[in-house]
Parts: structure tokens; sequence; C-alpha cells
């Protein structure tokens, strides 16, 4: 065997290793059966679980809910982190490494410290209610999409700063010198060339976001019933493993089918932008 194939033998037994045998476990505990043992499940052929998480109102609405929350917290972080990559590509290059160093700050301090320096923020009486005057937002929609976008925008950023600083500026003021407006060279010019990091950074942000669950639980409050919350309930509160186990595997199907269908959409948008 020569080495190329050396290599390639080794990264599909690593991808085996950590991908297919974890799924191999789900998928047998989500067929399994629940039982009064430990582990709390018998090995069989059970397709209710599955059809139960299609057609029960909580477990259906916990998945979409959870969709719909990660799609509109990775636009969020799109609109966001947009301008941001645009103007860190766009400095001076010796500006360029501090800027990036600013929206990499946030992760110098834990995951869990952030999120409760928000719960300062934005809890009854709280500095954004003292200095702004705005009312409560903890425990509400708001500020499980504030959580969200603040945590994740930097994935959106890293991405969107690497493809736009592989862009040309001359196809940008060549653009300009034929009389585009500055919105005609960002919709014809900026835009389809930076797509590839935008399908990047969008899928970057849905795929932890749509299974997140600090977030919900901290900021949303307990009506923030989105599937990691539903996860964590059925296989530590109600030891329901097989139960559990069947919502992954339909959130991983979302998880396949959602980015799938996202790029290849995107492939033909470059030529209807043009």
């Amino acid at each position: 065997m020569n080495i190329r194939g050396a290599v390639i033998a080794l990264v599909a037994a690593w991808m085996l290793l950590l991908l297919g045998a974890p799924l191999a476990i789900i998928l047998a505990i989500g067929l399994a059966h629940s039982a009064d043992s430990v582990p709390p499940y018998s090995l069989g052929i059970n397709l209710d679980n599955l059809s139960t998480v299609a057609t029960d109102p909580y477990y259906r609405d916990a998945l979409l809910r959870s969709v719909r929350v990660a799609g509109i917290s990775s636009m969020l972080c799109l609109l966001a982190g947009f301008p941001m990559a645009l103007a860190i590509a766009r400095s001076r290059p010796r500006r360029q490494n501090a800027l990036l160093l600013a929206v990499m700050l946030p992760f110098w301090s834990g995951f869990l410290t952030r999120i409760n320096a928000w719960i300062g923020l934005m809890a009854e009486h709280g500095l954004l209610e003292r200095m702004l005057g705005l009312p409560r937002l903890l425990y509400t929609e708001t500020a499980l999409y504030i959580g969200i976008t603040y945590t994740y925008l930097p994935f959106m950023v890293l991405p969107l700063y690497a493809r736009l600083t592989r862009i040309d500026p001359a196809l940008a003021e060549a653009a300009a010198d034929l009389g585009a407006p500055p919105a005609i060279v960002f919709w014809r010019v900026t835009l389809p060339l930076a797509l590839p990091g935008v399908i990047a950074g969008l899928v970057l942000v849905f795929i932890p976001a749509v299974g997140e669950y600090v977030i919900p639980s901290l900021l949303g409050g307990p009506n923030a019933e989105l599937v990691g919350v539903v996860l964590w309930d059925e296989f530590s509160a109600n030891r329901d493993w097989p139960m559990a186990a069947a919502v992954a595997l339909w959130l991983l199907l979302v998880l396949i089918v959602i980015p799938g269908g996202l790029m290849r959409l995107v492939r033909r948008m470059p030529r209807t932008l043009a």
C-alpha cells in the first residue's frame, strides 16, 4: 500500500470510529424498547419512538421551534457579521490581526461566565433596565436570540473574513468605474463572490444552534422548549433513552437535509445574482 492509500485508510478508519460507531449506537438505542433496567432499554426493533417524535406535538414542535430559532439566529449572525468581516477585510493589514483578536476575545473567558453576564444585564433591575430603560428581557425569546447570536457570531465572521480577503478589490473598483453605485457593486460583485463564506458561516452557526441546551435553559426560561432541552429531559429526568435517541436521530436528519439543501440552492445563486 502506498502512502496515499495509507493516509486515506487512516482517515476512513478515524471517521468510522468517531462518526459511524456513535451513530450506530444511537440508532440501536433509538430502535430499542424502554425497560426498567440499567441501562434503561432492551435492544430490539421498535419504530414507535421514531413515529412518536414525528407525530406527537410536543416533540415535533420542539424540533420545528429549534429549526426556527437556529435559522433566525443564523440570519442575525449574518446581518451582524458581514459588515464586521467586510470592515476587517478592507482595513489596513497591520490592523486586521488586532480586529480579529477583538472578535475572538470573548472566547478567552468561559462560556458559562459569559452567559451569566448576560443574565445580569437582562434581569429585572439589571444594567440594561437601569441605563437604557428597557424592560426585563431575561426569560424571553429576545434574550434567547441575543444569547445565541452573541455566542456564535465569531463562527460567522471568521469564514466571511477568510473569503472576503480572497476577493480582488480591483473587481469592485472596476464595477464602480463603469458607473455602478455601491449597492449594485455589493449585490453583483461582492456578495456572489462571498457566497462560499456566507454558506460556511450559516452552517457553522446553524448546526450548533439547533441543538443548543445551555442558552435556552439559562436565558430562555421554562418556555424555551427547544430540542436540546427535550433531549436532556428525556435522557436524564425521564430516563427514556430510546426516546432521547429517537429525537437525536430526527435532529440528525434535519442537520443533513437543511444544510445540504442550502448548499445546493446557493450553487445556483451566483448565476441568479449575476
